[in-house]
């Protein structure tokens, strides 16, 4: 079929460009993959990608793709990109975009082992790379487009388990250069390896909804092009036959414009956040929040001191799965209001030792918790574009204290400076890597346009 919204999406990844490509989506995007690295580097040391990495070291025979983190190491592709989704989203250190999803996570190591897969006559270069990145991006944005509750903090579904999958599909079927039908089929075949329950936010099986998304649609787009085909209406709203559709219960499909001579990518009007700590975006307006009102109170007594709070007041959006008041787990607490309000509090900062066990279970923290209060204001929607969080200390004295965060530093209205975005990455992945190498992966990243093969990425 030629006119419906699926074939668009096919005749937009067959035919997309590298001149297609802005200096600002080339800018943007390449600020994605180095931070989307270096948060797969310092994931690579936790306990979820080491168990991750022992399940599939027992079924990988074509070992050709890098695994982050472990020098020497290799596995089949499609296992690698599993394994490397699962480091990118392990601490929930991922970048962000509106509609809510994690873009990067969900494609990139797709792409990485690909590159690795394809023979040295056929290897991408750094621009075919930076385009399949962007298509995978895209399409990822377009399909969170077709629904209005795509815009608000999830409630069935993870984002990334949905789009992301199709991301990857799209990305890898154009980095592979498969034939505008087999397209169409990888994005038929990526739905039905989509989707993740949001149950299991907060638990070690989260991270397995990027590793997942990683790699069914690159295995999708592996399909198509030895000759599967799926259903050529996927993303059409079909009355009584549900495609894409499946994943909400509001959804308006428009096609994808065809490239032409000129495309506006979705990343040129919608830039992305980074998060500063590893924890759910919605954290970083309460840290904030709880960083300025710390600092008030700090001027007001002379020193940080919990003895003179009676309440903490938080007042946040509806949001079940990150109001946790007494996390007992690190992944838990990555998902609680209540915790980094207290964690930040209690430290002044928020950072990757904060999620350990000995922190998690502080005395003095259990204390801050036991005097938080939560409200829910009408105002203050669960949406990461329009809320807000803001925490108020209630005194013994009578006294009121309180800071507001509207906008965090890192969110797309208040990128992270180019200085701060290095220093994350410089941080990350010193866990595992010499300077020089490190170094090295960050120039490498900034002229990855030039680059004549992607696979040295």
């Amino acid at each position: 079929p030629e006119d419906t919204v699926t074939s668009s999406f096919a005749s937009f990844i067959h035919g997309a460009r590298p001149d297609h490509l802005s200096k600002t989506v080339q800018h943007r995007s390449k600020r994605m993959i180095l931070d989307s690295i270096g948060v797969g580097l310092v994931g690579s040391t936790t306990h979820v990608f080491d168990i991750a990495l022992r399940y599939c070291r027992l079924y990988s025979p074509v070992a050709v793709s890098s695994v982050y983190g472990k020098p020497g190491v290799k596995l089949s592709p499609t296992l690698a990109a599993f394994t490397n989704g699962v480091a990118t989203h392990s601490m929930d250190f991922d970048d962000t975009w509106h509609p809510a999803t994690h873009p990067s996570g969900a494609v990139l190591p797709a792409l990485l082992a690909a590159s690795q897969m394809l023979p040295p006559s056929t290897k991408p270069t750094g621009i075919d790379f930076l385009l399949a990145f962007n298509v995978g991006l895209e399409v990822q944005g377009r399909l969170m487009h077709f629904s209005t509750e795509a815009h608000d903090i999830p409630k069935r579904f993870h984002p990334p388990s949905v789009v992301g999958t199709m991301g990857s599909a799209a990305a890898t079927a154009k980095l592979l250069s498969l034939s505008r039908a087999q397209c169409c089929h990888a994005l038929g075949i990526a739905a039905s390896l989509a989707g993740a329950p949001m149950a299991n936010a907060a638990t070690q099986a989260k991270p397995l909804h990027i590793g997942n998304a990683t790699r069914l649609g690159f295995e999708a787009a592996l399909l198509a092009a030895r000759g599967m085909e799926a259903n050529p209406f996927i993303l059409d709203d079909i009355p009584g036959c549900s495609g894409f559709s499946a994943f909400y219960g509001v959804y308006h499909p428009k096609p994808l414009p065809a490239p032409g001579d000129h495309h506006e990518f979705l990343l040129e009007k919608q830039d992305i956040a980074f998060k500063r700590f590893p924890a759910h975006l919605g954290m970083h307006w309460v840290v904030d929040a709880a960083l300025s009102v710390r600092n008030l109170f700090v001027h007001y007594a002379g020193s940080f001191s919990p003895a003179l709070i009676r309440t903490i007041m938080l007042k946040i959006p509806v949001s079940k799965y990150i109001n946790r008041p007494f996390p007992s787990s690190e992944h838990q607490a990555r998902h609680s209001f209540q915790f980094n309000a207290c964690a930040a509090l209690l430290d002044g900062e928020v950072g990757l030792g904060s999620f350990t066990e000995s922190s998690i279970h502080r005395q003095e923290l259990r204390e801050l918790l036991d005097k938080v209060v939560v409200e829910h204001p009408e105002d203050n929607v669960a949406n990461f574009d329009k809320m807000y969080g803001e925490v108020a200390l209630l005194l013994h004295s009578g006294d009121v204290l309180t800071g507001k965060c509207d906008t965090f530093y890192g969110h797309w209205r208040k990128p992270l400076s180019k200085e701060s975005l290095l220093k994350k990455f410089r941080s990350n992945a010193s866990h595992v890597l010499p300077e020089e190498k490190i170094e090295t992966i960050i120039t490498t990243v900034d002229n990855l346009e030039n680059l004549s093969d992607s696979s040295q990425l």
